[in-house]
This record gives C-alpha cells, sequence and structure tokens, in this order.
C-alpha cells in the first residue's frame, strides 16, 4: 500500500505538471490573440480559436475542455471517430479541416458540426443529402486555394461564388465562410498580401448576399498577420497542445 500510495501520488504530480503546462500554453495563446485584435483595432474576443487536435491523444482534447474550449478540427477521419467516441460524454464542436474524399462524406455528415475544407461541387452535395434530417444543418467553409498552389486543395478564387451558389442552394448545409492556407512564408508582406485576397473574396460574397459570418484562416505562425487581415476564426495546434506525437 506504501508503494501504490508512492505511486499514486507522482502520477499526480506528472497529471499536475501536464495540467499546468496546457494552461500555460492556453492562456500563451489567448493572449496573442487578443493582443492582435487590439494591434488591428478589433475587439478583444473578436477572434474565436480552434484547437488542431489530430494526432494528439483524447486525454489532452478532455483538458482543454475542462479549461473551457469546445471546439477541435481533426484532419483524419477514422482518428476523429475515435476520439468523439471516447469523448462522448462531452459537450464538444467537431471541426473537419483535412482532405474531404468523397467516400468519406457520410462520415462527415453524420458525425460533425463543421466542415472547414469543402472545394468541389460533388463534395458539397453529398454532404446536404447525406446529413440525417434529425441533426442542425452542417457548417461548412469553402477552401480556397488563394496562392494556386499545384500541391494544395481547395477551389480557385474564381471558382468561389460558383460554389458558394450551389450551397446557398442546398437544404442541409449552411453556408458560414471561406477558410484558407495560404503560402508559407516568411515574408510579412507576402503573408498580408495572401490574407487580403481572402478577406477580400470573403467579402465579396457578403456584398453578394450571402451573409457569411466566418474566415478561418492563420495559425501558430502567423495568426498576427492573419487577424489583422480580418480572420475570425484562427487554428492552433503545436502552440497550443505542444509538438505532435509521431
Amino acid at each position: 500500500m506504501v508503494y501504490i500510495a508512492i505511486f499514486d501520488t507522482i502520477d499526480n504530480a506528472k497529471t499536475c505538471c501536464n495540467m499546468n503546462k496546457q494552461l500555460e500554453r492556453l492562456n500563451s495563446v489567448r493572449e496573442r490573440i487578443d493582443r492582435a485584435c487590439i494591434a488591428a483595432g478589433r475587439p478583444p474576443g473578436d477572434v474565436s480559436l480552434l484547437a488542431v487536435s489530430k494526432r494528439h491523444p483524447a486525454e489532452k482534447i478532455m483538458t482543454l475542455n475542462k479549461m473551457g474550449l469546445v471546439s477541435f478540427g481533426e484532419n483524419q477521419l477514422q482518428e476523429a471517430l475515435e476520439k468523439q467516441k471516447e469523448l462522448s460524454t462531452l459537450q464538444l464542436q467537431w471541426h473537419f479541416i483535412g482532405t474531404v474524399q468523397s467516400n468519406k462524406t457520410r462520415a462527415l455528415a453524420e458525425n460533425f458540426q463543421w466542415v472547414q475544407s469543402v472545394d468541389r461541387e460533388k463534395i458539397l452535395k453529398r454532404l446536404s443529402a447525406q446529413r440525417p434530417e434529425n441533426l442542425e444543418a452542417l457548417n461548412i467553409c469553402l477552401q480556397v486555394n488563394i496562392d494556386r498552389e499545384s500541391q494544395k486543395a481547395g477551389a480557385m478564387p474564381e471558382d468561389i461564388p460558383k460554389l458558394a451558389e450551389l450551397a446557398g442552394s442546398l437544404d442541409n448545409i449552411r453556408l458560414r465562410g471561406l477558410m484558407a492556407l495560404p503560402r508559407q512564408t516568411n515574408d510579412p508582406q507576402e503573408q498580408h498580401n495572401s490574407f487580403k485576397k481572402v478577406k477580400n473574396l470573403f467579402d465579396q460574397l457578403n456584398s453578394g448576399g450571402y451573409d457569411i459570418d466566418t474566415l478561418s484562416m492563420g495559425m501558430s505562425h502567423d495568426l498576427e498577420v492573419a487577424i489583422f487581415e480580418g480572420s475570425t476564426m484562427v487554428r492552433i495546434g503545436t502552440d497550443l497542445l505542444g509538438k505532435r506525437p509521431e
């Protein structure tokens, strides 16, 4: 019993240490977001935080949820479904942010609240048709390949209006906005230019009557620039949850 008590004490100390580190990361990210909002002339709290939990264990999601986070992003369907099952008692909001394959749309439509990476008409139609009637409309972001990178998913900017028109005509989805993964660069001006182009496209859709509210852009390395250019949601992985397990 003495040994058990010692081991329990060690385990509790490790758990407490891990939670403290997680809280420090969360507070640091929130402070960065608030500072970026203020620098952009926007009120703190104007930008929501999506925790990118891919390849991280369910325990970390549970810890962050205890700290008030409810929105989590995954890009591998099977991994996400396993976590959803393990965490089914929690009130979480699941966002799919990976490439959407046609044979995965039913599972996405049935198990997620958001799909942020839609870039084809076929995917829009399948998600709408396969969304269960007892669930609220599936929130959709159209992924735009703003820098026209051949290795990346996303619709070309000129194809976004047509996709938005289709999304607006479908019954079981709700078009919320745009998602973008601009070219990675250390040049601040290039970062600003890419994010600005996404914001311009977002504004054009709103001017066209689509009433969208979500501009999902910005990650750990560039969230300040993204917020300055109008992001309403940043997707943070490493700086929030630590290095991903191999």
